[in-house]
Formats: C-alpha cells, structure tokens, sequence
C-alpha cells in the first residue's frame, strides 16, 4: 500500500512538473510607435512615442508551437501637426501565435488584438473637427518576431494594425510599432 501511494505522489509530481515547463507566467514593456492610417482631410499627422507594459502566458502545445495571450495597457494614438497629441489609452488583448523557427531561441508571432479604450484625449478632433466621439473598442491583427537572449529574458519587436476605426467620425485606424523587453518565469 505504501508503495502505491508512493508510485502515485511520484507520477503526480512528474505530471505537474511535466505541465509546469509547458505554462509560463511572464512581464514585458517597452515602446510604442504609433500612428494613424486614414485621416481627415487638411490634417497632417505623425508618429506618437508612447509605451506598453503588462502580462503574458505562453501555453506550449508542441515543441516549436505555443499561444501566447497577453493583457497590456497600451497608449496609442498621433500627433497632429501644430495642434497637439491625440492620446489613446487601451487595455490590449493579443492573442498571438507563436512559432518557434529555432527551438525555445527564435520565433515568428501572429494573431488577433482586442483592445478596450480606458481613457483618451481627443482636444485635437474636438477643436479640428468638431466633436468626436472615439470607438470603445479596438480590433487588429498583429504580427512579429521574438528572440529570446536567456531562457527566460526575450526581446520583441511587433507590428499591430486596426481593423476597425478609432473614431465614429474620422476614418483613422491605430497602427502600432511596439518594441518589448520581457521576462517568462
């Protein structure tokens, strides 16, 4: 009886040890770049350096596949040209594929975004083109490449592109350059 119950403890600790190295927790933050596509006519807009940072879990599945679902606070937005800052701040959920083209040390990324407005400064529309009212909600699709310098320290570089408008009455898209440095546990 003893002996089973160890054999038993042993295979469940193996298990969970097994399923440990396949789920890992992880941080990352860094840089945005960010912009609009689209626009309303007569205003000239440029790239906003802002930031993200947040949460990750990577979900190994195969040896050179894992998901990767991430929940970061992510400012956005552009700058107009001699008016001011368009600010905006979401909570973002990429969903990424990840898929490793050297075992564990490289990998391309892709997948969807959701992204759910928290705060905005929208002066720049108000006074430009009357009042605007920017969309709550966010979707995009996303794509990169990560390279992990340790086993656990990586480096990411990631290209977002929005899919639906960031305002109800300019016919602007995000578009986000991010660069992160990060950390799975």
């Amino acid at each position: 009886m003893k002996k089973q119950l160890l054999v038993a403890l042993l295979l469940i600790a193996g298990t969970i040890t097994s399923q440990a190295q396949f789920l890992r927790f992880g941080v990352k933050a860094g840089p945005n770049f960010a912009n609009f596509n689209g626009g309303v006519d007569g205003i000239d807009y440029k790239a906003r350096t802002s930031f993200h940072a947040g949460a990750v879990v990577q979900l190994k599945i195969f040896e050179n596949f894992a998901l990767q679902p991430e929940v970061l606070y992510s400012s956005q937005g552009a700058d107009v040209e001699g008016v001011g800052d368009f600010n905006l701040d979401y909570i973002s959920v990429p969903v990424m594929a990840r898929f490793y083209v050297v075992t564990d040390r490289l990998s391309i990324d892709a997948g969807p975004q959701f992204s759910f407005l928290v705060d905005d400064a929208d002066l720049v529309f108000d006074e430009v083109a009357g009042d605007a009212d920017t969309e709550s909600f966010d979707f995009a699709v996303a794509g990169g490449v990560t390279a992990f310098i340790t086993e656990g320290l990586f480096i990411s570089g990631r290209y977002s592109i929005g899919l639906t408008e960031a305002s109800k009455d300019a016919e602007v898209k995000n578009a986000v350059f991010q660069v992160s440095l990060g950390y799975l546990f």
